[in-house]
């Protein structure tokens, strides 16, 4: 029932239009961070240029282009507490990532990252499950029953912030949660490529920020819901 379930909540609603809001999701709160026509949310990261010709929308669709320099770019607002979906598509040996509670101040390691990534051809995955989609970038893995449709195909995803609780869902189904701050979290990053990085581990209001791994990668439905508030 779990696996149905999630499989069904991967489907896109009939004749539901994609970059659009519901007049229940309008009411709930959600506003759209990609509106499908333009980046008017969006700069590029620590600068108040727009995003470089390396992300380019297309049909509805933000697409990182392969081998265009586009940079990383973050939302214009700030963010504190939220739950934040999007669907996204990587391509064949595609690395990309999404990061959350980002920093300008931080240039080195600006935010925690949601890992994208093709797990079975990209390199990067062999080195553990922490390199791997759904990930806390290496810190936290994954878990190890995740639903994820194969490369070429759209995934949905989301993270929740609430206060210092943290969740990472792909498809319908949360596969990790941890808690800023905490001990468990902070002897990770210890043991992580973020180990030199003061204040990695702590709550702040920041940008979310779509990164350039310089690999093919898309996204579409890009919504967020401020506040703290129920599933």
């Amino acid at each position: 029932m779990k696996i149905l379930l999630s499989l069904l909540l991967t489907l896109p609603l009939m004749g539901a239009e994609i970059n659009t809001l519901t007049t229940e999701e309008k009411a709930d709160g959600w506003q759209l961070l990609f509106n499908g026509h333009d980046l008017n949310n969006w700069r590029a990261y620590r600068s108040e240029d727009r995003p470089k010709a390396g992300w380019k929308v297309e049909e509805g669709i933000l697409k990182k282009l392969q081998g265009i320099p586009g940079g990383n770019m973050i939302t214009k607002r700030k963010f504190k507490d939220y739950t934040l979906t999007w669907e996204g598509r990587v391509s064949q040996k595609g690395n990309n990532g999404l990061k959350y509670l980002v920093s300008e101040d931080r240039a080195s390691a600006p935010g925690l990252e949601f890992q994208i990534l093709d797990d079975n051809g990209h390199p990067d995955s062999k080195k553990g499950a922490k390199r791997q989609t759904g990930a806390l970038y290496d810190i936290f893995p994954p878990a190890e029953d995740k639903i994820l449709k194969p490369v070429g195909e759209w995934n949905r995803s989301r993270i929740i912030v609430q206060g210092k609780h943290v969740e990472h869902w792909i498809n319908g189904s949360p596969v990790l949660k941890y808690e800023l701050e905490s001990p468990e979290l902070i002897a990770a990053i210890a043991k992580s490529k973020f180990k030199k990085a003061a204040g990695f581990e702590k709550k702040i209001e920041g940008h979310i920020m779509l990164t350039d791994h310089n690999d093919e990668c898309s996204f579409r439905n890009v919504k967020i819901r401020p506040g703290v508030t129920k599933n």
